[in-house]
């Protein structure tokens, strides 16, 4: 294996994950498919012909070649929580009384106070939640939720999702990331699923949630892939020492390590804000090529989300 062929298997990757990128994550194709799948071909017969130049975050390496025989139970290393139900803006005025009480803080948007939090809104997408653990910035495991400490290693199903990285798009990344977020199946998908599904006489999937979950439990990663999955991310966190103090900058962070992001997020600096949120996507989600169940809100600063940590909700 010579270095001229060590630098073709290289730039293949290089090239494929960028036009991947920006097909599946950015919606923003630079590549034809017909040159898309040419390269790719290239890059697959090199690492056959020398099997050395295969990586963890080759773009061959999302759909493995064999079905698993079953799934390993993994404890994950930050717990998934549930979220806390509020079904009007009255419950959310009392749970938002409840926090700045124990904390002593001021309310929310109040004019010169220092101490008044913003919050974070963001769509709640219906699907299946996972964990991504990224080490030294390659995908090394995805889990189901679980019951929020002991998930389903589903690493091999994880991979065939293109818009999850196989490898973090930034240069030094945390020895250790850990990512959270909501895989779904498209509308649109789900619906030509059904009818291929009823042509052949087989039973219709109930909904794109249960689709997207009963996908991901596939033993087969061929039989993911043709469910064609996506990924918002909406949680980011590291053990080490970080550079943003909000949940905001965490989600424009997750946006440069190669993430989709949901784009109908809000920053609301009080609850009428919030209220106001919630009215326009309780109809406008009709519109959306995804489903979703409700509104999420979360303290932007981060270090208020942890002096007030966390209940069992």
């Amino acid at each position: 294996m010579t270095p001229k062929i060590i630098n073709r298997a290289e730039q293949l990757r290089t090239k494929l994950q960028s036009a991947g990128y920006a097909y599946y994550v950015l919606d923003n194709p630079v590549m034809e498919d017909a040159v898309y799948d040419r390269l790719y071909r290239e890059l697959q017969d090199l690492e056959q012909q020398y099997p050395d130049l295969v990586t963890a975050d080759s773009p061959t390496q999302r759909v493995g070649e064999r079905p698993a025989s079953g799934f390993i139970s993994v404890k994950h290393n930050i717990s998934l929580y549930s979220l806390e139900n509020s079904f009007d803006m009255a419950e959310f005025a009392k749970w938002e009384a409840g926090w700045q009480r124990k904390l002593e803080l001021a309310p929310s948007g109040v004019e010169g106070t220092k101490d008044s939090a913003e919050y974070v809104c963001e769509l709640k997408i219906d699907g299946s939640a996972i964990a991504l653990t990224y080490e030294n910035g390659l995908l090394v495991r995805g889990a189901t939720r679980g019951d929020g400490d002991t998930g389903e290693d589903i690493t091999q199903n994880v991979k065939t999702i293109r818009s999850i990285p196989l490898k973090l798009n930034i240069e030094n990344p945390p020895p250790i990331v850990e990512v959270r977020g909501e895989a779904f199946l498209p509308i649109a998908v789900f619906n030509q699923l059904n009818q291929e599904r009823e042509k052949v006489g087989e039973q219709l999937l109930a909904n794109p949630r249960n689709a997207a979950a009963g996908a991901l439990r596939q033993l087969d990663p061929k039989m993911v892939a043709q469910r064609k999955l996506d990924f918002f991310a909406y949680t980011l966190q590291t053990p080490s020492k970080t550079n943003y103090a909000q949940h905001s900058q965490s989600l424009e962070l997750l946006e440069e390590m190669g993430f989709k992001v949901n784009p109908h997020r809000a920053l609301c600096r009080d609850l009428a804000a919030v209220g106001d949120y919630y009215d326009r996507w309780n109809t406008d989600r009709l519109n959306l090529a995804y489903m979703t169940d409700g509104v999420v809100v979360k303290i932007n600063d981060l270090a208020l989300q942890q002096e007030l940590g966390f209940t069992n909700k």
